[in-house]
This record gives structure tokens, sequence and C-alpha cells, in this order.
């Protein structure tokens, strides 16, 4: 395994052991808000802090692109940038609902060279290097071998931010529905990325990510056999923040089905 991911899994099970002790008392959690529908919690920003404070003590020269804390320039070594959520799917773990993760990525030059995605609830550690394959708990992980989008189960993410958009996935949302096996909103999506690289879903579709959603997943979804693109697939998601994915015969249908739907405005 490399050096960098083993750092990594460390950061992540620190992380993970702050969001365990937390949800055994949301009650005393405080939360702020930080735009309509987008939630923080002091566990958010304790597990960033320790994740940052364990990369950095390995590698202090490193940049970091982090959800709360936002962006640190690296101290001499820019071509290196860590890309952190450290509790992706903040609502639902507001809530109590266990389906919430930690997503780290290493990006050298701009290119997603190192990922996981830690779920502490069931602890899954989702691993992947560039050209070494994806892994679950150090169990190699393939996509389905589903070929067809009428037999795929398709994980997706509303708006909760930005409902301009709304009737456009609505219509893409009652489309699908006719022409899948099913599709699923759990709101966690590195997760639903993660779940697409091991065979749990057939594709994965959704707008408006951020890079720290998407960044660890997509290298979990390519080393695993899979595909994924913005929407003109192309590799620009962690740009766009949109995303279509899938194993490699869902893939195209449904991002066929998507483009058709799609206004000039939205591609991208």
């Amino acid at each position: 395994m490399h050096p960098a991911l083993n750092i990594a899994i460390k950061a992540a099970r620190r992380a993970g052991q702050i969001i365990n002790r937390a949800s055994n008392d949301l009650d005393l959690l405080k939360v702020s808000t930080k735009k309509p529908n987008d939630f923080v919690t002091e566990v958010d920003k304790a597990a960033e802090a320790a994740i940052i404070e364990t990369l950095l003590e390995a590698y202090p020269t490193h940049g970091i692109l982090a959800e709360e804390s936002g962006r640190q320039a690296g101290k001499g070594d820019e071509e290196y940038q860590w890309i952190i959520d450290p509790l992706d799917g903040t609502t639902n773990f507001i809530h109590g609902l266990p389906q919430y993760a930690v997503s780290i990525a290493l990006a050298k030059g701009g290119v997603i060279e190192q990922a996981l995605v830690f779920d502490p609830n069931r602890n899954e550690l989702f691993t992947a290097s560039k050209g070494g394959g994806a892994f679950l708990n150090e169990r190699r992980i393939r996509v389905s071998q589903r070929t067809k989008l009428a037999a795929a189960l398709i994980g997706t993410g509303f708006p909760y931010r930005m409902f301009d958009q709304i009737d456009l996935y609505l219509a893409i949302f009652k489309e699908l529905a006719q022409k899948t096996a099913g599709q699923r909103r759990p709101g966690a999506a590195s997760l639903d990325l993660a779940y697409v690289a091991c065979g749990r879903y057939d594709g994965f579709w959704e707008f408006g990510l951020a890079p720290w959603d998407i960044a660890a997943g997509a290298l979990l979804i390519s080393e695993a056999g899979g595909l994924i693109s913005d929407l003109r697939g192309e590799a620009n998601y962690l740009e766009t923040g949109n995303v279509v994915a899938g194993t490699p015969k869902v893939f195209a249908p449904l991002l066929k089905l998507i483009e058709e739907k799609l206004p000039e405005s939205v591609r991208g």
C-alpha cells in the first residue's frame, strides 16, 4: 500500500472515532447553518482538524482543500493537494441516520492518485491507488456486471441548496424511474460513488457537488473498472460538480438519457 494512503487511513480512523463518539450524544450537538439546508457541526470541524493535523504531520509541504476550512497552500510543494470532506452527509448525521462518511483524496498535479472513503458506522474502508485497483477492507472490488439500464439500480442526489434546477432533476428522475430497476437517494455522495465501485449500485448521477464530495469516489470507480464523467462525457467533474458514473455498459445509456434532458446552459 502506498505510504500516503496509509497516512490517510490513519487520519480517517481518527476522524471516525470523533464522529462515532459524537453520534452517541446528538442531543448535545451544536449545529450552525452555512447556507440554507447546508449544515456544519462542531464534529465536522473537529474531524477535519484531526485529519489535517495527521496529514500535515507526515507531509508538511502538501496543500489542503477541505470543506470547512477551505484552501491552504502547500509550503513549497504545490504539486500535491489533499482534498478532504471530514463528514459527508452531515444532515444525515444530525438526524441520527447512519449514512455518512469521511472522504480523503490526494491529487498530484491535479490528478487524483490516492483515495479513501471511510464509513465509521459499518467500519467499511474503501481505498484506491491510481493503477493499483480498488479495495473494500483490503478485498479487491469491481463494479457490477450488469449491462442493461433496465436492470440497473441507480444512486442519485437531489438539490438541497440550488433549487433553480429542481424541475430538470425531477424530469430526469421520472424518466429513469421508468427505465431502471430503481433509484436511491441516501444523502452522502462519497458513499454513493463507493457503492458504484463495489457493485451495490450500477450507476450514479448528481449535479452541483463539491470537489471533496467526488474526488475519492471517482478514483474508486475508475480503479474498480467503472466509468465516470461530467455531463459532456469528459473528465471535468471536479470543476463542474456534475457527475455521471456507472458500469461500462450502464454508463453510456445513463449519460445519453441525462444529456437528452439537459438545456445547453446546464451541460458541463
